[in-house]
């Protein structure tokens, strides 16, 4: 019988990222991430995965299109919360926040961020309960002088917990 440690997992590295898109209507949504990666330098591709119910993939799938902006160590918890733990259905999260509009016309957040990156989708796969899409890089840009936040130093610094839709979500629960 084959065994998962869930510590196993707490091994990989990941980052914690605000990923965003643009509906028809011209409506942002975004949300946080730990799942991104870089998937091809020439031309530069990166990777998100998104909760197959969560708005943000709703607004990815329908326009193509999707922003990443990279958050640093100093992000406070009150600003991850509406990204992280709010549904965009209910609740403007862009309201209190610093953004500009990208050249696909999704919304690249500048508070606590160290880089910004939009792109094109180019794959949607499905993965159970998420979806990976990735995308040909169209923008990057550094925004700011400071250190990328890590999914561990969230977890053990700011003391965070994963959302219900997270790919970690299972195991939130597992001492470390």
């Amino acid at each position: 019988m084959n065994v998962v440690d869930p510590r196993a997992l707490y091994s990989l590295s990941y980052g914690v990222y605000v990923v965003s898109s643009v509906n028809e209507d011209g409506r942002f949504n975004g949300q946080i991430a730990n799942s991104a990666i870089q998937v091809s330098a020439e031309p530069p591709t990166i990777a998100v995965s998104i909760h197959r119910e969560n708005l943000t993939g709703e607004y990815i799938e329908r326009s193509g299109v999707f922003s990443l902006s990279v958050l640093d160590q100093t992000v406070p918890m009150i600003f991850i919360g509406p990204f992280g733990f709010k549904c965009g259905r209910s609740v403007d999260k862009f309201v209190d926040c610093r953004y500009k509009v990208g050249s696909t016309g999704a919304p690249l957040v500048l508070d606590y961020a160290v880089a910004t990156m939009e792109a094109r989708v180019i794959s949607v796969t499905e993965v159970y309960t998420h979806r990976i899409f990735v995308g040909e890089i169209v923008g990057a840009t550094v925004v700011g002088d400071g250190e990328p936040l890590t999914y561990a130093q969230y977890h053990t610094v700011k003391r965070g917990k994963s959302p219900a839709h997270a790919p970690t979500h299972a195991f939130n629960e597992v001492p470390r």
